[in-house]
């Protein structure tokens, strides 16, 4: 990050957590202060078994906030003007504890309330013992805030107080102040006036009444793409097959279980600027799907299930013609000769750009919460580094934006 970088009259609400990562937050407030943030404090009742307010109030020059229920304050509902006159909040250490009352929407203190009451983005900073990052309440967790729209920095890798090393560092106060930096910048809205489809998730073709065809395709990838581009000023219809995750905000969702549907839904959504076909659509359906459960029977062998090839959404979007959208994007999702194929899949389909990812065993993209992709296109490839899957949208987002304007 730039020395030089100024945060001049930002606000930023700081919660800190308890856990030994606490002394971290008091050089990150040294160093907002520097840049000329204002920074008020809220001190968790763990906080102050690793911090004082004392030291606290006198780095932000501002008094520190512990009670919920403080009279002084609550008079004129405190926990609500906190919340809502930030820029930003942070919470650095982001404890095991905040992020399960932040998921689950429990107010039982100052900190909780304020993160259930707040309007503003959230940037979290976790740090916890190694084995309670990646304990499945915690991925759970974390998850589900991500898709609530939080931001993430860290953790880093190392030896923690305890002895143990691995993921579960909190980040060094500079790593924070660029993703603080970063969250503050204002929402561009280079997509304003635009019509935008984006398919998402897998589609589940039918054997029978109880069973499908399917993949493991979240739909994360595709959902915050739909959300970058309602932030980013565009029209936005998202059509998703069946996923658990929630729909985004300011986005007309069109829900639909096959590859056939879907291919209806994307025609009768046309015509748009820009396509975005970032759905795991089954190649193949069943030829007759059987109107009454399978039933198995003792020596009667496996039932036999004849193919048929499913339509093909890209290429039919991506096909010349009167209505043909500016931009048509798809998605490679492969598991080995990631290039080849995606440069093979762009000269077939016939559409304007690839974003490639490698979705192969011990990746963790598919259904994961972060994503590494590689753009292609007839004339340029480039490589992006491992990103959460929000963070992708939106620098796709951009990316399009860019390729509509030449």
């Amino acid at each position: 990050m730039e020395q030089g970088l100024t945060l001049e009259g930002k606000r930023i609400l700081l919660i800190i957590g308890g856990g030994i990562a606490a002394y971290k937050s008091l050089d990150l407030i040294r160093r907002l202060r520097e840049r000329g943030a204002i920074v008020r404090a809220v001190l968790t009742a763990a906080g102050k078994q690793f911090v004082t307010p004392l030291s606290v109030a006198s780095l932000t020059g501002n008094p520190v906030h512990e009670d919920l229920f403080c009279l002084t304050e609550e008079i004129e509902m405190g926990h609500i003007e906190l919340s809502r006159s930030a820029d930003l909040l942070v919470v650095a250490p982001a404890t095991a504890d905040l992020l399960a009352k932040a998921a689950a929407g429990i107010a039982n203190d100052l900190a909780s309330t304020i993160l259930l009451a707040t309007d503003k983005r959230v940037l979290m900073a976790p740090a916890m013992n190694v084995r309670m990052w990646h304990h499945p309440a915690t991925v759970r967790n974390v998850a589900q805030l991500r898709e609530d729209g939080l931001l993430f920095v860290g953790p880093s890798d190392g030896e923690m107080a305890c002895g143990e090393y691995g993921p579960g560092r909190m980040s060094e106060p500079m790593e924070i102040l660029t993703s603080i930096a970063a969250a503050l910048q204002p929402t561009s809205q280079v997509l304003a006036g635009r019509r935008v489809i984006v398919t998402s998730g897998p589609t589940h073709e039918p054997i029978d009444p109880v069973r499908y065809i399917a993949n493991r395709s979240s739909g994360r990838q595709g959902h915050a793409i739909a959300a970058a581009a309602a932030q980013a000023g565009a029209n936005v219809t998202l059509v998703t097959g069946p996923v658990s995750i929630p729909d985004p905000v300011g986005v007309s969702v069109v829900r639909v279980e096959t590859a056939k549907e879907m291919l209806a839904a994307v025609k009768a959504s046309l015509p748009a600027d820009i396509f975005i076909g970032a759905a795991a659509v089954a190649d193949w359906g069943i030829e007759d799907p059987v109107a009454g459960k399978i039933k198995k029977e003792r020596g009667s062998g496996p039932p036999v299930l004849a193919l048929v090839e499913n339509p093909d959404i890209l290429a039919e979007v991506s096909r010349p013609g009167e209505g043909r959208p500016s931009l048509v994007v798809g998605f490679a999702a492969e598991t080995g000769n990631l290039i080849g194929h995606a440069l093979s899949k762009l000269q077939r389909k016939g559409c304007d750009l690839i974003v490639a990812n490698d979705v192969g065993p011990g990746t963790g993209v598919m259904g994961g919460s972060k994503n590494t992709v590689h753009l292609i296109s007839s004339d340029q490839q480039e490589a992006w580094p491992l990103l959460d899957k929000g963070e992708v949208a939106r620098r796709l987002i951009q990316r399009f934006a860019g390729m509509l304007g030449k």
